[in-house]
């Protein structure tokens, strides 16, 4: 409820907000983009599951719309050059999973990692959001859990297969949130948003994601901690 308070506060319209707004904003349109083309090249690698994939993609591109609709709203111009730089090694990891044919890697980049990441900050941004993007950001996230649940249902079902492909790439993937999270930590404290807040609801979604999968208490602290440390 405390950062309910913070919302009347906020100075939608100031220089200072509109500057951290034009990166945290391309960072919403950029993600959205990704998960677009992700789930795209999803299809090739499970073609019994395209046409959902597709929908999921539909869906995404909606998504990217409404957060530039955000933008235009407060009358900012998202940095598209540092929010493409910011996703550039889930991006490239995740094209180099999925040249390989590694479906598992590309599942936990995208329907873990970066639905996770999207869910924690939409949740966290939401009660200090401006009004027209509150309802825009409040309908997204619904969406998102979808988006999670596909991931986790296909992992779940092929989990035994699965189970050390989806360790070795949260070792590699993992420690890039965190690297996120530090660099737009500033610019989402001007936006009401804390970096502690962030962290601990991506750690809750992503901690529940790997349980519904199959992995144990242990397996998930475990698989947690990895580059924690530079949170």
């Amino acid at each position: 409820m405390q950062q309910l308070e913070l919302s009347p506060e906020l100075d939608y319209k100031s220089d200072v907000y509109k500057d951290a707004y034009s990166r945290i904003n391309a960072i919403v349109i950029e993600g959205e983009e990704e998960a677009n083309a992700n789930y795209k090249s999803l299809t090739e690698l499970i073609p019994d599951n395209a046409e959902e994939l597709v929908k999921l993609a539909k869906m995404e591109n909606r998504h990217k719309k409404g957060f530039q609709a955000c933008g235009r709203n407060l009358e900012v111009t998202p940095d598209m050059a540092f929010a493409k730089e910011f996703f550039s090694d889930l991006h490239r990891n995740f094209q180099e999973a999925s040249e390989k044919g590694n479906l598992v890697t590309c599942l936990l980049i995208q329907s873990l990692i970066i639905e996770c990441f999207a869910i924690s900050a939409y949740n966290i941004y939401i009660p200090v959001a401006d009004d027209f993007a509150r309802k825009i950001t409040e309908g997204v996230v619904k969406d998102e859990y979808l988006h999670l649940n596909f991931g986790e249902e296909w992992l779940k079902a092929n989990f035994e297969t699965s189970k050390d492909e989806l360790e070795e790439a949260n070792r590699q993937n993992l420690p890039i949130v965190w690297r996120m999270l530090n660099e737009v930590e500033k610019d989402a404290k001007i936006l009401g948003m804390e970096k502690d807040a962030l962290v601990e609801d991506f750690m809750i979604s992503y901690g529940e994601a790997l349980s519904n999968i199959g992995f144990t208490t242990r397996d998930i602290m475990r698989m947690s901690a990895y580059g924690l440390t530079a949170a």
